[in-house]
């Protein structure tokens, strides 16, 4: 189960990595700002980037820079929000996991459509999991990779990124509600999750496009997809 605890896994080697990019007066501001002041810090983050930091910085702590200023960009300041995306891009970035709704489970999900399928038989714990992985997976598959979504729909008719909105939101809502997410203290998260899905789906976008897939093999596609999603933020149909 994906938790929020990438921000709380962090220690001495995190801090010292902050510490070495803020230069004169990062310690007098970790002192008596705490560390949220050098994790909020936009200028320190370039300057990571700039220096090829990414590469060197602990895994969870350039996960959790990335998403966290991604998601500020979109006037979203939510830090637990943040912490469960980064905690989400960590643990599915691992062979083979974001197939799975458990890390130990054999039976492996590769559409969406699989997982509506198997809700229709699950319970109790099962079916919570496979309504937050409905969640998760959407948010994976739009949020990282819209660029084949787009060639799919424009090539064969697949279904758009507003489909992965959609289920990924209804799939995070429903989780929020039962009651195994309150006992873990999910349904929170979740919820706001499910309320700012495509925003936050959006901003992964950003965040994928300038670092992980920055030059699209399709510029047209990659095109209509940016001034698509630009229209819909505007008239607020996230």
């Amino acid at each position: 189960m994906i938790r929020p605890n990438v921000r709380a896994s962090f220690g001495r080697r995190e801090a010292e990595m902050l510490l070495s990019i803020a230069g004169p007066g990062g310690e007098e501001r970790l002192r008596t700002e705490g560390i949220d002041a050098l994790l909020d810090d936009a200028a320190l983050v370039r300057t990571l980037l700039q220096r090829g930091g990414i590469s060197a910085a602990p895994a969870p702590l350039v996960f959790y820079l990335l998403v966290r200023h991604a998601l500020l960009a979109r006037e979203i300041s939510d830090r637990r929000l943040a912490d469960y995306i980064a905690a989400l891009l960590l643990e599915f970035g691992k062979a083979g996991r974001a197939h799975r709704i458990e890390a130990w489970e054999d039976q492996q999900f590769f559409y969406l459509a699989d997982i509506l399928t198997e809700l229709e038989q699950a319970r109790g714990e099962r079916e919570f999991l496979l309504r937050v992985h409905l969640g998760n997976f959407a948010l994976w598959l739009a949020g990282l990779f819209p660029d084949h979504i787009t060639h799919r729909v424009q090539r064969r008719g697949a279904p758009p990124l507003t489909y992965y909105d959609e289920l990924g939101a209804s799939g995070f809502r429903s989780a929020a509600g039962m009651e195994i997410a309150l006992r873990h203290d999910l349904g929170d998260v979740l919820l706001r999750a499910s309320d700012q899905f495509s925003t936050v789906r959006s901003a992964l976008n950003s965040l994928s496009d300038a670092l992980f897939f920055p030059q699209p093999t399709d510029t047209v596609d990659r095109l209509l997809r940016e001034v698509k999603d630009s229209f819909e933020r505007g008239h607020g149909s996230a």
